[in-house]
């Protein structure tokens, strides 16, 4: 029983999870046991109290009910056995089956899609990351609005209420579609100054390296470590959400700026990539992604899979990459010997010195370009200026005539294609 001290907020969501499995799932090779343990983490990361999952096989989902009426009716009795307060649902609903399912199991109903939305939101902290956040769930809610009429008004501040979701009982869809274009509005302008800030680094010639990978691989950790940053690092899914930009200085003093960006996950919700996008280009716009990788995840080939499709929507799916295979202490001797065969990859752990130094090494090999030599007039102090800015000088002498030298340059890749022109006249 409630307490007079207890609130709604303060109950804690009991719930029952439920994934279809459809022949065109089977056909095309999805994971469904893969996706319901993931699925258990995202409720588990939300509050939830996970009591049982259900699990049925059809040839295609039931246009009114989404499972079959059978399995509605055993849904029922499972969840009066329970105590379930909630279903929640591995695959997207649509607004009339949310509804249908509601009358059916006098339940609140959450898909897969409206609980990562519910995590975004009480993730999100900086002024782009909630506008970003409130845009993804409003498009969300828009064509579900007569679906969702029972699941706004049932009590408590719990899953799929966090956000605008508590106050749209009584909204329309044109106060929604006015609220949605406002919120455009406002992100066009964050995008805006983003994209300055963006086009000033490239035009000062600062190298950008980005941090990407799937849900709690490990990046924010890497980044602290890297950097000695003050960023929020916990061992759950989307524990950042914001992206956080730092200097970093690799072994040769070079300095770059490290962005982390927000996890990727199977079924990234459209509205989110869509809603998402700019802060998600900082990948796409890097000069070095750092792909890290949960080494101890059993679904890893299925988690750098997801990542590789993502960045290749995201039109970043050529920009050069370094693979970090994360969390090798969490790796048994059979684990690691697979992972060594990726030769092109690094195994590292965030918590060690050696492997953290190695990654800024592997980054300036990759960022640094071949060896050039120039001869550049003595008496022009700008050049010989110019060529220590593109990169290490790692010779430099007078020629015979006394007037000339000669400098030999490992090249900064970055800064050879922006100012490196200046010297090809003096290539040797």
């Amino acid at each position: 029983m409630t307490t007079l001290h207890e609130t709604a907020a303060d109950i804690r969501e009991r719930a029952i999870l439920v994934s279809l499995v459809t022949d065109e799932m089977k056909r095309v090779g999805v994971d469904a046991d893969y996706s319901l343990r993931e699925l258990v983490a995202l409720a588990e990361t939300a509050g939830v109290e996970v009591l049982a999952a259900v699990t049925q096989s059809r040839e295609a989902p039931d246009p009114r009910w989404f499972i079959g009426k059978g399995k509605v009716e055993e849904l029922r009795a499972v969840a009066h056995e329970l105590g379930a307060t909630t279903a929640i649902f591995d695959q997207e609903l649509s607004g009339a089956q949310v509804r249908n399912l509601e009358e059916g199991l006098d339940l609140k109903i959450i898909d897969r899609t409206q609980l990562i939305l519910d995590i975004f939101a009480g993730r999100a902290k900086t002024r782009e990351g909630i506008i970003q956040v409130e845009l993804a769930q409003l498009s969300y809610l828009l064509p579900r609005l007569a679906g969702h009429g029972r699941n706004l008004s049932r009590l408590g501040g719990g899953i799929g209420t966090r956000g605008p979701g508590e106050t749209k009982l009584e909204t329309d869809r044109r106060h929604i579609r006015e609220r949605i274009a406002d919120l455009k509005r406002q992100l066009k302008e964050v995008v805006r100054h983003r994209n300055v800030q963006r086009e000033r680094r490239r035009k000062t010639g600062v190298t950008q390296v980005a941090l990407v990978g799937y849900t709690n691989a490990g990046k924010s950790t890497l980044l602290r470590e890297l950097t000695n940053a003050d960023v929020y690092v916990e061992n759950q899914l989307f524990a950042t959400l914001d992206p956080t930009s730092r200097a970093w200085t690799l072994p040769d003093g070079t300095e770059v700026v490290l962005t982390d960006t927000v996890g990727f996950i199977q079924n990234l919700p459209h509205e989110l990539v869509a809603a998402f996008r700019s802060t998600l280009e900082e990948a796409a716009e890097a000069d070095l992604i750092l792909h890290v990788v949960d080494s101890s995840s059993p679904y890893r080939e299925e988690q750098m899979a997801v990542v590789d499709r993502i960045l290749t929507e995201l039109g970043a799916g050529d920009r050069p990459r370094i693979v970090l295979y994360n969390k090798i202490d969490l790796c048994t001797d059979e684990e690691l010997q697979l992972l060594r065969r990726d030769g092109d990859a690094l195994l590292v752990s965030a918590f060690s010195a050696s492997d953290l130094e190695a990654i800024g090494r592997a980054v300036q090999d990759k960022l640094t370009g071949e060896i050039r030599s120039f001869a550049i007039p003595a008496a022009r102090g700008d050049l010989i200026a110019l060529a220590h800015r593109l990169g290490e000088v790692v010779d430099q002498s007078v020629l015979d005539d006394g007037e000339t030298m000669r400098i030999a340059v490992r090249l900064n890749k970055r800064e050879y294609e922006l100012n490196g022109y200046k010297l090809q006249p003096y290539a040797l």
